[in-house]
């Protein structure tokens, strides 16, 4: 039987029993509540325009808040959530709320469009920090750097206050009188009310949307209905109906599968649920390897980050997926299930041909194994290094991921792998070959360089032609030698463009 979609908003329990499976929370808003403040510009999770505030209960009770993007999200995951808006910073007695006060002082808004984008995405921030002024807090805390502010910000795009003004305001915002938080524990009762102990099953028209609680329940549901389509993060999916129209058929959504949401190290490993978002697991990752920190900053961004599962980008494959070729060169391996059996291999076994996997119609991907930095791991050189038109928010023309162990000045278990490249993220086991068991000298890397066009022959299209991914693949390799050699080692901010132009600027 078909169950009513349930979830908070606007002070209130709302149910919805009525609308199509796949209608985008943009669509409920703007046609359906007529809260028309949350604007659509691009309807990919591009722009942010439609940047709204998601709340859910956590494990301890309270209550996490997420900016996302809402042209991409179906209405039914928010079953047994919180979804706020920028009508509800309208303060009780009609005043601004600070982040709204701060954009206007700070002049941070011209044509006004992307305003509220911005506005809920500095709102989750404010709420983050819990209202402290810009000074340490008595309670010992400080509010987010200029750099975290930006960081907030990647979702957004605004093509004509431009950005100086808008961090400005997300800075002044903690100067004005704190207002009342969102009263999380009254928040966290109502969302407790919510939560369903069984599947949740939602039916509109011929189509299905179904929210299994176990992992044994997903994996019946896939196995009696092998087509039916795994939803995650919905951030590839999502686009399949924005803009291709697709119809996705029955849906079976992986959100609400607490052992997905799992993230526990050991000392050999880090396991990564499904579930797990992107964000929630770089910054796992990140403490582990800090050579991944860039690539978690310019992966995608926040709001899609805040979605996504890292589970849901290595399912997909995509031959430019961002993750998969970090994660392939520290030797991860994937957890794939159907029914009641389970399988796991190298995570660069997983991919076959383009958009081909080694799995069956009914399996499922569960986790991700990571190894831990231990033992002769200890002695790992690893990096990542991602080319694209922009730093932060855009795709891959290339993604490479370099790693060894080094044993004195020998290269031992070189793993080197590329996105970008191939029809899938390959290794490159020529350029591999040529590295294992020899000395760290540059005529050693200068090998290994051309070793790579025996490994990738590269297409051509509109982010990049193919020779200069093969260029730029090559010489992504040298810099790895120029950071990682035995004497004199460069450190990657005398190797980042960023870095020399922001020099060359202040002398």
């Amino acid at each position: 039987m078909s169950q009513p979609i349930r979830f908070y908003h606007r002070n209130a329990i709302r149910e919805v029993s009525d609308a199509p499976v796949t209608r985008t929370v943009l669509q409920y808003l703007r046609e359906d509540a007529h809260c028309t403040g949350t604007k659509e510009g691009c309807a990919e999770g591009d722009c942010g325009a439609c940047t709204v505030v998601v709340g859910e209960r956590n494990e301890a009770g309270g209550v996490s808040f997420k900016a996302v993007n809402a042209c991409i999200q179906f209405l039914p995951t928010l079953d047994g959530k919180a979804l706020f808006t920028v009508e509800d910073l309208r303060q009780p007695d009609g005043s601004l709320h600070p982040v709204q006060e701060a954009m206007v002082e700070c002049h941070g808004s011209q044509c006004g469009f992307c305003t509220p984008g911005f506005v809920m995405s500095m709102w989750s921030l404010y709420e983050k920090h819990g209202h402290e002024t810009r000074e340490t807090s008595c309670a010992g805390k400080t509010v987010p750097s200029r750099q975290e502010i930006n960081d907030a910000l990647t979702g957004n795009l605004c093509r004509c206050t431009g950005y100086r003004p808008i961090v400005d305001a997300a800075v002044r915002m903690f100067d004005a009188r704190p207002k009342a938080p969102v009263d999380v524990d009254a928040l966290a009762h109502k969302l407790a009310s919510l939560q369903r102990g069984e599947t949740f099953h939602y039916e509109h028209g011929a189509q299905a949307f179904d929210a299994p609680r176990t992992v044994a329940e997903l994996a019946r549901i896939k196995e009696a209905k092998p087509a039916t389509r795994i939803l995650a993060g919905s951030t590839d999916i999502g686009l399949w109906v924005t803009k291709q129209m697709r119809e996705l058929g029955d849906i079976v959504y992986v959100g609400q599968v607490e052992a997905l949401q799992k993230l526990e190290t050991s000392a050999d490993w880090i396991e990564l649920g499904a579930g797990v978002t992107v964000e929630r697991a770089y910054a796992e990752l990140a403490t582990h390897y800090p050579e991944l920190t860039e690539m978690w900053k310019r992966f995608a961004s926040l709001p899609i980050r805040n979605a996504g599962t890292l589970g849901g980008n290595v399912a997909n494959g995509s031959p430019i997926g961002d993750s998969m070729p970090g994660l392939i060169a520290l030797g991860a391996r994937v957890i794939v299930r159907g029914g009641e059996i389970e399988r796991e291999m190298p995570l660069e076994d997983l991919y076959l041909a383009y958009q081909k996997k080694d799995m069956a119609e009914h399996e499922f991907v569960v986790g991700l194994k990571v190894p831990t930095r231990t033992g002769a791991r200890k002695n790992l050189q690893f990096r990542t290094y991602k080319l694209s038109k922009r730093f932060d928010s855009d795709i891959s023309a290339v993604c490479a991921a370099f790693s060894f162990i080094a044993d004195g000045d020998v290269i031992r278990e070189p793993r080197i792998a590329f996105g970008g490249m191939a029809a899938t993220p390959k290794r490159a086991t020529n350029t591999e070959g040529v590295l294992n068991g020899a000395d760290w000298h540059e005529a050693t890397a200068q090998a290994a360089m051309q070793a790579l066009a025996l490994d990738y022959a590269p297409l051509t299209d509109m982010r990049a032609t193919n020779a200069y991914r093969l260029e730029t693949a090559q010489n992504l390799l040298y810099r790895f030698w120029l950071e990682t050699r035995p004497i004199d080692p460069l450190t990657a901010e005398a190797l980042n463009v960023r870095f020399v132009e922001a020099e060359a600027a202040s002398v």
